[in-house]
């Protein structure tokens, strides 16, 4: 959430001394609001963290994320890779999974997320699918590398032509998955997201 900010309209010449008050308590309105702003954001990020600590006591990964509305958390999701065999159960994955249940929506674009780790390419094409309005991270995709999850062959696979990627990509049955395509196009009641 953004802080709000007030407009002054300053009075004539004569009364300067009342303007420079006006600005004075003007401005620490906006820093006191932005400082608000950043220790709750600390503090959604420090649950974050700590749901990852908790997670690898329990025999998880070290990655959480929380979703954010306002001021309340909607969504809830840790690392859950091993413990459900799903290697899609990221800390981000079953936050937003989380939030679009409880909100019973796909659009978070209302939302925010604090994750404790920089996301993979995987969890960011989620929270771009999520329209998710802001990323707070704590650790970096390098800080991920040092610890052994390291996701940098994955963005040089991303770049790489079809044909150059370590994971063999055929296409085929393309006429016939056009036509699933045509469909698409033609329906009038679809829900775009």
């Amino acid at each position: 959430m953004l802080p709000s900010y007030r407009v002054i309209v300053l009075p004539p010449q004569e009364n300067l001394e009342g303007a420079k008050t006006l600005y004075m308590r003007a401005s620490f309105m906006i820093s006191f609001s932005i400082f608000v702003d950043m220790e709750k954001r600390e503090q959604f990020m420090l649950e974050a963290i700590e749901m990852a600590d908790n997670n690898v006591r329990n025999g998880g990964g070290p990655f959480a994320a929380l979703i954010v509305r306002g001021d309340q958390i909607v969504g809830r999701g840790i690392n859950r890779v091993t413990a459900n065999n799903d290697p899609t159960a990221h800390g981000e994955v079953t936050a937003i999974r989380d939030a679009c249940a409880n909100l019973k929506t796909y659009d978070l674009s209302d939302c925010d997320i604090y994750t404790s780790c920089e996301p993979c390419p995987m969890c960011l094409g989620a929270i771009y699918w999520a329209h998710i309005r802001h990323i707070y991270y704590g650790n970096t995709q390098q800080d991920a590398a040092e610890i052994n999850f390291d996701d940098s062959h994955i963005y040089r696979q991303i770049e790489r032509p079809i044909g150059d990627r370590a994971i063999p990509e055929t296409r085929l049955c393309s006429e016939r998955a056009k036509g699933t395509f045509r469909l698409w196009s033609d329906k009038t009641d679809k829900i775009l997201y």
